[in-house]
């Protein structure tokens, strides 16, 4: 097995952040330090250590959803002692790890797993997984406006990826959108909106893929049901 597959087996995060470990340095297979992301494991035979403590796969996975609340970051822990997603989940702390990161003032679903493989899948732009976002925007939009954030906007010289986005409301001094999106940059949704000059008030992530928030309380978590483990079986 690729060290990077037996690392995120093990809980370490996705393929690509265990990546990042190997990269460092801080591997060691009996007591050697590898830095090729090529190098093969013998799970049974092979003693694997990240910064001197010894890791093996999860014999059992956890698959969790939560509906973050703003003012809570994706970290296990935050310099600046600010609130994290594990206070929310305290016994899931070190053990389980967030698929993709919602930044400190969006709210909404959350997926949390041991499983490293899936979690890759699930981040991987080539497995085209959509995620939904309700947008609440100050004033109203323009169809033109909207076509913009459809075709990509352009940040800095760059065209943003292409965008799915439909106006759902309209009121007196805001607008409500449904936005869609299968890459997810970095605070993609809320840079797609500064070239045309919106004010977001409300970023909430309501669907990725077929699993959505339903009714989850803000702040609350279940562990996902067997129509949602079907669905993620599949990808």
């Amino acid at each position: 097995m690729r060290i990077n597959k037996y690392l995120a087996q093990c809980g370490l995060g996705s393929r690509r952040k265990v990546e990042e470990l190997i990269l460092e340095n801080k591997v060691q297979v009996n007591g050697k330090v590898i830095n090729n992301l090529a190098f093969q494991v013998n799970e049974k035979k092979d003693k694997v250590t990240v910064e001197n403590k010894e890791v093996k796969p999860f014999n059992e996975y956890v698959y969790l959803k939560l509906n973050k609340p703003k003012g809570y970051i994706c970290s296990a822990k935050d310099e600046k002692g600010r609130k994290t997603i594990y206070d929310l989940i305290p016994d899931a702390k070190g053990r389980l790890f967030s698929v993709g990161r919602l930044d400190y003032n969006t709210e909404g679903l959350l997926l949390l797993t041991n499983d490293g493989d899936l979690a890759y899948k699930l981040t991987h732009p080539n497995y085209e997984i959509e995620k939904e976002y309700i947008v609440v925007i100050e004033g109203k939009i323009k169809e033109s406006e909207c076509a913009v954030l459809r075709a990509g906007v352009i940040e800095n010289g760059k065209r943003m990826p292409e965008a799915k986005v439909d106006v759902i409301q309209v009121l007196k001094d805001r607008t409500r959108l449904s936005v869609r999106i299968d890459e997810g940059q970095n605070r993609q949704v809320r840079r797609m909106f500064d070239p045309i000059g919106k004010t977001i008030i409300l970023l909430k992530r309501v669907r990725i893929g077929e699993i959505t928030l339903g009714g989850l309380v803000r702040g609350k978590y279940k562990e996902l049901n067997e129509e949602e483990l079907a669905y993620l079986s599949k990808i």
